[in-house]
């Protein structure tokens, strides 16, 4: 079928400059020299978390502080009429959240007063190493479950069946001890079968999933059990496509992130959201390929307790690190490597009273895309 070639008076109307402007992946506003928003696009709704209709005739300062460096690239733009760029911005406001940030600021020709602000997402591509480092380090631990499976299990069943002989020929006082040794063993073996799940290298059983029951089942278990005092709540898009994954994993997955948020220490009353969105543009490349993957299908669990401690945050998806006085420090390696064989990313960001973990995933078989 031949393409009808637009004609000059298509390519200059405002119709069809929005629509260019809708379909880019980083949000795109223009302000005027007094900061009111005059124009978004379809990603700035999305960034800034309001339609369109709620930014446009609003002042910027109301979504984000004017004493982020925004505000003074802006006043740079309108003294000198140039082109401003800076990368590595953090613009963080209770309304927005925290957002890591490329800005870039132009003066818009023939509309003095005017000026186009891009806002670049990098938070992505910042974790983007962190999710080599995940991959790596659940190699790491595959290796070692595998080693203990092997190494530490058989000898321990000997260990515990020489215990209950000897239960049989000691005193009662004596018997403690042996019960001892039995539980000890009965713990170690516990902790090496999670570990197992490391090294399990069978094929993931993927198909097209509504992740949206997925999440349901989650909150179901988690208010019959360990969140049974916690109030959730539910803000998704259900206009979602399918998302391409294995069930058991996903709700293993999620499971997990909604444990850790109710046992997540903190004051008052306990409240997880668990939300879904669909965020345009996001490709990733996948390691060992020359495919590049959508990951558009995105999954938040926030919380609001007292946040991630400081001193974990660069390695909480390593195998055993953990602040919990009585955890293995598994479940988000665990987290991690799941996400990662699905072809996923995961991500968070923290501060006391907001925590947020994402789960970006694929809505097909990374095979099949190009």
């Amino acid at each position: 079928m031949a393409v009808r070639p637009l004609k000059r008076s298509d390519l200059l109307s405002d119709q069809f400059s929005s629509a260019i402007l809708d379909s880019l992946s980083e949000a795109v506003v223009v302000v005027d020299s007094a900061g009111m928003i005059h124009f978004a696009n379809l990603s700035a709704e999305q960034f800034f978390g309001v339609g369109r209709a709620r930014l446009v005739g609003h002042p910027l300062s109301e979504f984000i502080p004017e004493d982020t460096p925004l505000f003074s690239l802006l006043d740079q733009v309108l003294t000198t009429g140039g082109a401003v760029a800076e990368n590595g911005v953090t613009l963080h406001s209770p309304r927005i959240g925290n957002h890591f940030c490329a800005l870039r600021l132009a003066p818009i020709v023939e509309r003095d007063g005017l000026v186009s602000i891009s806002l670049v997402e990098q938070s992505i591509a910042r974790n983007i190493d962190r999710q080599m480092s995940h991959r790596s380090a659940a190699r790491s631990v595959s290796a070692l479950a595998a080693m203990l499976a092997h190494e530490v299990k058989n000898p321990l069943s000997g260990i515990r069946g020489a215990a209950q002989l000897l239960e049989q020929s000691v005193s009662d006082g004596e018997r403690e001890l042996t019960n001892l040794i039995c539980e000890e063993t009965d713990r170690i073996v516990a902790l090496v079968d999670r570990m197992e799940a490391f090294a399990d290298g069978r094929p993931i059983d993927r198909g097209p999933l509504n992740i949206h029951q997925v999440l349901n089942h989650v909150r179901r278990l988690s208010q019959n059990g360990f969140g049974k005092n916690v109030r959730f709540v539910e803000t998704y898009d259900p206009s979602l496509p399918d998302v391409f994954g294995d069930r058991d994993q996903l709700i293993q997955v999620f499971l997990n992130l909604v444990k850790n948020a109710c046992e997540a220490p903190g004051e008052g009353e306990r409240e997880i959201e668990l939300s879904t969105a669909y965020r345009h543009g996001l490709r990733l490349a996948v390691p060992g390929q020359q495919a590049r993957v959508n990951l558009p299908l995105v999954v938040s669990v926030r919380d609001n307790g007292g946040g991630v401690p400081e001193e974990i945050r660069g390695h909480l998806f390593d195998a055993f690190v953990t602040n919990k006085p009585t955890g293995t420090g598994l479940g988000l390696a665990l987290v991690a490597k799941i996400i990662n064989d699905h072809g996923g990313a995961i991500e968070y960001d923290s501060e006391p009273g907001r925590t947020t973990f994402r789960v970006m995933l694929p809505l097909q078989s990374p095979q099949a895309q190009i």
